[in-house]
């Protein structure tokens, strides 16, 4: 759940900030996929972190 959290909320940061930068439709959609992937991963390490802290 972490994850999609992650990768939902990077990609939504990621376009918002491209298009603040005045970026075309194609620079958007790289730094929405850009971000995603980012806090994806990073989402992937907190839940990974979590489930060995319970376990």
């Amino acid at each position: 759940m972490i994850v999609i959290f992650g990768a939902l909320s990077g990609a939504i940061i990621g376009g918002l900030t491209a298009h603040r930068r005045k970026g075309s439709p194609a620079d958007i959609a790289q730094y929405a996929a850009g971000f995603g992937i980012a806090f994806a991963l990073i989402g992937l390490i907190a839940t990974i972190a979590l489930h060995r802290a319970m376990v």
